[in-house]
């Protein structure tokens, strides 16, 4: 680590913590972050030249593994005319056409440069389109650091929430309604006393970012009812979920029809690209159509159109969401049958994601039943696994990601180091 320890030493004088996104200074888990070179296919190499299986993934963006060579392809060839015009280009029109094609959904599309951009663009929308100002979204489920969802739960039920961030005016909090994720009384409540005040509902189709909180069909629907009946637009937030489940969308595997959708990571490829879509007649409210003003000098970026573009066409074309399948269920049985007899560790999986979880019999549901006590399980683990060749992401909250460029035999050495750990006590 003599390299990265160089690297960061530096770091720390020219950045905030020494990084550019606060989970990467390894806080959580100890000893210091990796400073990466290269990626190649299931594998990424640090600055002093050790591979590691990658189950971080650039937090989620590469589906296909490092360096696909259609989508690095894609890049080259765009970067060989130019990288960037501020002007309409044909890539943008091409990833529009296909997201278009593909998602049920979305009948316009609107392109920007990140999930967060896209949450904030889509809010916005919400609220210009209903002429409401609140907002209602749930602990436990993260939306980039957007002013308004950077809110923690008040005291009761429907109460405003308050600011989880210095720097947030309390009056943008109050704006924002929390409560905890499965809670189908109290959700019902909620609408009650005040359902007709809401601009939007947001839910990350998975929450996915403190922990892998998979909601019972029952719950979502019940949430789709509620929003329709009182005129309120649901918005499924699939930066981390969408092209990552069986059913290719979170919204797809629930069964219901959202009235945005915010994309993001796996749609660019891993390139900087967010974006957010739905209906036409809520769509055309979007400037220049409509009044909701919102612009971004790199949005529609023809470097990142192309790679998106490139990893979509291909996720489609090798039907992805099968081959992850296959190996997320190799995955689940290995690691399931070592977790065996482990009491209070288990594995949690749906699509290319997956998370393990401490103290509980089964996956929890809401942030509020997550064994907080875990995390200095997970930081010993951490730290093994990355000894035995793994890279798994630097958070006991954060779940790992499965891609295509992974083998059964790359996933029996993770099965293999799990099983090492148990053997040496990482558990207890």
């Amino acid at each position: 680590m003599q390299h990265s320890e160089a690297l960061f030493k530096q770091a720390e004088t020219l950045m905030p913590g020494g990084v550019n996104s606060p989970v990467r200074t390894f806080g959580s888990v100890g000893g210091t972050p990796l400073f990466m070179e290269r990626g190649e296919g299931a594998f990424v190499t640090d600055a002093d030249g050790v591979s590691y299986l990658d189950f971080c993934g650039s937090w989620g963006p590469l589906v296909l593994g490092h360096r696909y060579p259609e989508v690095q392809a894609a890049v080259e060839d765009v970067v060989s005319r130019g990288w960037t015009f501020g002007t309409p280009v044909k890539e943008e029109v091409a990833l529009a056409a296909l997201v278009v094609e593909k998602l049920r959904c979305v009948d316009m599309v609107r392109f920007v440069n990140s999930g967060t951009e896209a949450v904030m663009s889509t809010l916005r929308l919400a609220r210009g389109f209903t002429g409401r100002d609140h907002v209602l979204k749930f602990s436990g489920c993260y939306h980039g650091h957007v002013d308004c969802l950077l809110v923690e739960a008040g005291s009761g039920l429907a109460t405003f929430g308050t600011a989880s961030s210095a720097g947030v005016p309390a009056d943008f909090a109050r704006l924002t309604a929390t409560m905890p994720l499965d809670d189908l009384s109290g959700l019902e409540q909620l609408f009650v006393e005040m359902g007709d005040k809401l601009a939007a509902v947001i839910i990350e189709g998975v929450p996915a970012n403190n922990g892998l909180l998979i909601q019972t069909s029952e719950y979502v629907t019940k949430l789709r009812e509620l929003c329709t009946a009182h005129g309120c637009l649901l918005v499924f937030d699939e930066v981390l979920s969408g092209f990552r489940m069986p059913e290719v969308m979170a919204y797809e595997h629930y069964g219901v029809t959202p009235d945005l959708v915010v994309l993001g990571k796996v749609i660019g490829g891993g390139m900087p690209v967010g974006a957010y879509g739905g209906r036409r007649d809520i769509m055309q409210h979007v400037s220049p159509l409509g009044s909701v003003y919102q612009a971004g000098t790199l949005s529609g970026n023809p470097v990142a159109m192309a790679a998106g573009y490139a990893t979509l066409k291909a996720y489609f074309e090798t039907d992805v969401p099968t081959r992850i399948e296959v190996l997320g269920n190799h995955l689940e049985t290995g690691v399931n049958k070592v977790l065996a007899d482990v009491p209070g560790l288990g594995f949690v999986r749906l699509g290319s994601l997956f998370w393990f979880y401490f103290g509980r019999s089964e996956a929890p549901r809401s942030a509020a039943n997550i064994d907080g006590s875990g995390a200095a399980i997970f930081a010993r683990l951490h730290r093994f696994m990355l000894n035995e060749g793994m890279y798994l992401a630097p958070s006991s909250y954060e779940v790992g990601f499965l891609n295509t460029a992974m083998t059964e035999a790359n996933l029996d050495t993770f099965i293999a180091a799990l099983a090492k750990a148990k053997k040496e006590g990482m558990f207890l």
